[in-house]
């Protein structure tokens, strides 16, 4: 890194201005990655993550569960209305 060379006090006042927001900066983006990172890892999240991912994995197949699904349930239907 290069030595800076400044000519007055104010420029130097300046450039530790400017490091002084880049570091409140810094500090604040680790804050929010760490509550992102609590967030993430909340019981809530991480079962909405779950049923997510078995939804994703349903999703084209609904046709053919409710084809499976809906001769099961209407014979089960009939059978109980006949009382066996």
């Amino acid at each position: 890194m290069q030595t800076k060379k400044y000519s007055s006090y104010a420029q130097i006042d300046s450039e530790l201005e400017i490091l002084k927001l880049e570091k409140e900066i810094s500090y604040q983006k680790v804050i929010l990655s760490i509550n992102q990172t609590k967030e993430s890892l909340s019981p809530h999240h991480i079962i909405n993550n779950f049923v997510g991912s078995f939804k994703e994995g349903f999703k084209g197949s609904y046709a053919s569960i409710l084809n499976l699904f809906i001769p099961i349930a209407i014979k089960w239907i009939i059978n109980k209305k006949r009382g066996r």
